[in-house]
């Protein structure tokens, strides 16, 4: 029997406000995908697979996860030693949670008490997140547990606040002039060093205060808007929310794309935001005429992930 795909994730909008009680939408995306598989670990990636899960195993058995939550460890440690490993092409350090992925996987395949994604309560969605935020600190220090859940729900999830989230629906994609897409900045990011720089920003009260004021209230607007499909609102804060991190998220944003970032904001021709934690892997881009964004960003590597 084969195990189930779990995709990727792209965070839209929240990246660094959710920590903060700002509101977040984030999709999956199906272009990346990983599952669980056995082979005789011939492939230098695969093994090396193999090891990372032999130490998560040992990472796993120190949690201690409520009862409707627990894993079977030591199914887990059995099929390790047979050769189990996890086949992703989700790039790493790209803030397209590729941990979040195998996370989910994980918990899919060895939580005792199978749930089904399609019906679990807003209450059992905020308790799996809680879970899923315990497993994932392994790899980034400290994790909300958003990316597991999103990849373990293969659904869009709007975040209201810390304490409430919930499946949501996307306006249908057209084939419009208008794009989302991705740019690759060349470079691999790091979380946990950028979530460092941002806890130590938020020491700073001035900081504390555009954040809560500016950056929150831009990154709302854009969801609500987005959610109504509602295009010139939605433009108009997504302006002032890509211009907000150019001045505030300076060192999370690859040195690459500095010069198209500005150049997006002075010409009107597209706006760029953080795709997760920044400092390397992809970045986000908005724009209402994508031939006309294409050809302003030549050179760079880029992906249409939604067309308007």
């Amino acid at each position: 029997m084969t195990n189930p795909l779990f995709y990727a994730k792209i965070i839209l909008f929240g990246e660094y406000g959710m920590i903060e009680d700002s509101q977040g939408l984030v999709v999956p995306y199906s272009f990346y995908k990983g599952t669980l598989k056995f082979s005789d670990l011939s492939s230098e990636f695969e093994l090396k697979s193999n090891r990372h899960l032999q130490k998560y195993s040992e990472y796993l058995t120190t949690l201690d996860l409520s009862d409707d939550f627990k894993l079977d460890i030591g199914s887990f440690k059995n099929d390790i030693s047979n050769g189990l490993f996890f086949d992703s092409n989700i790039p790493q350090g790209y803030g397209v949670g590729s941990s979040g992925a195998l996370v989910a996987a994980i918990f899919e395949k060895y939580s005792i008490s199978k749930l089904n994604p399609e019906n679990i309560s807003k209450n059992n969605l905020k308790k799996l997140k809680a879970v899923f935020g315990e497993m994932e600190s392994y790899f980034h220090g400290k994790s909300s547990g958003m990316d597991p859940l999103i990849c373990y729900m293969n659904l869009p999830i709007l975040i209201e606040n810390k304490e409430n989230l919930d499946r949501v629906n996307i306006p249908e994609g057209e084939k419009g002039k208008g794009a989302i897409f991705l740019i690759d900045s060349g470079i691999t990011g790091e979380t946990g060093p950028m979530i460092q720089i941002f806890f130590e920003k938020m020491k700073t009260e001035g900081f504390r205060k555009t954040l809560k004021e500016e950056f929150i209230r831009y990154n709302n607007a854009c969801i609500e808007s987005f959610l109504k499909k509602d295009m010139n609102p939605f433009f108009r804060n997504l302006k002032k929310l890509s211009h907000w991190a150019y001045e505030h998220f300076r060192p999370m944003i690859p040195e690459s794309i500095f010069n198209i970032w500005k150049k997006g904001l002075d010409s009107n021709a597209y706006y760029l935001k953080l795709c997760g934690s920044g400092g390397g892997g992809y970045i986000l881009g908005f724009t209402k005429d994508y031939a006309k964004a294409e050809k302003m960003l030549e050179g760079f590597q880029k992906e249409v992930i939604y067309r308007f």
